[in-house]
């Protein structure tokens, strides 16, 4: 447990030592208009599933009652274990993330956020397609956040570079339900960023490391409360994160390229040149090299990328 963080049993059934298939995972900051309702939803869904489940909200230093709700809520759930752990310090949806994956008891993790806007009903969906897939995330059919005229160009724009990045065809990249393993989760924690980016982060992660994920159709409401996306700074996060996970474990994905662009534009240059002065250019021997050294550098990149993951 890290030190920022306090973690309070608030339900009886909590202590009951049973092994737990499911750990529904609840992030919350400021979520007091619709933790109960989310939780309610959660239970009554899987309550009738032939599995064993708990629910961990994991607290982000909420500035309202949403943690006091939730411990209501936990200490009178009766049909299964519900844990509430705060932090001491808000850290961000990814931080929070982390903290209840690695205090969660289940074999694979569902997570969805705590405001309402994705429907608890939509679990079992995902739950059905393992153990044949690592991670199996929610496919939003409709949009349904704030500034649509700046998300929906933003994300198709982004989600396209991903899929060319990744080599995969993304539907929703950034989706708050998703379910996985959590024992191929564990290894990429320290890969997932503090904020917003963090979902984007852990289906890239999956995806560039050849894990098996699929995606599933499934409704998107309005959420509950005010939303906290910020349209520069998480837009910016968002497009950085794919970029960022990407070098990470595909680098040649984009040093490739980029030595492509480097080297056309040499050859186009030294065309010029020698058409107009009758010779090759310092400057085109200069774009020349920018672009073999870029490819070098991807490919000192790659190996080390296949270099640490043996």
């Amino acid at each position: 447990m890290e030190a920022w963080q306090t973690q309070l049993l608030a339900a009886p059934a909590a202590e009951v030592q049973v092994q737990v298939q499911v750990t529904v995972l609840l992030p919350a900051f400021n979520e007091e208009q619709a933790i109960e309702r989310v939780l309610g939803e959660i239970v009554e869904t899987l309550a009738d599933e032939p599995l064993c489940f708990e629910i961990v909200v994991v607290d982000d230093a909420s500035t309202d009652r949403t943690a006091e709700r939730a411990e209501r809520f936990a200490a009178e759930c009766w049909q299964c274990p519900v844990r509430v752990i705060r932090c001491l310090e808000n850290r961000g949806a990814g931080a929070a993330r982390r903290v209840g994956i690695r205090q969660a008891r289940g074999e694979i993790v569902v997570m969805l956020d705590a405001d309402g806007s994705y429907p608890a009903d939509a679990i079992p969906a995902l739950l059905r397609w393992f153990p044949a897939y690592d991670q199996v995330n929610g496919a939003r059919t409709s949009e349904q956040g704030t500034l649509p005229w700046l998300r929906k160009p933003t994300k198709w724009f982004i989600r396209q570079l991903a899929s060319y990045l990744t080599g995969h065809k993304i539907p929703d990249l950034n989706t708050g339900l998703k379910a996985f393993k959590r024992e191929a989760m564990l290894p990429w924690l320290w890969v997932v960023p503090d904020g917003f980016s963090c979902v984007t982060t852990m289906t890239l992660a999956f995806l560039t490391n050849g894990y098996a994920v699929k995606y599933v159709p499934t409704a998107y409401r309005p959420r509950i409360g005010h939303s906290k996306f910020h349209p520069i700074k998480d837009t910016l996060a968002y497009l950085s994160t794919v970029l960022r996970i990407v070098l990470y474990f595909r680098p040649l994905k984009v040093f490739l390229p980029l030595s492509g662009l480097l080297m056309a534009l040499g050859t186009a240059k030294t065309a010029f040149d020698w058409w107009s002065t009758g010779s090759m250019q310092e400057s085109d021997i200069v774009v020349f090299v920018a672009g073999f050294m870029t490819c070098m550098i991807g490919l000192l990149a790659e190996v080390i990328v296949a270099h640490h993951r043996r």
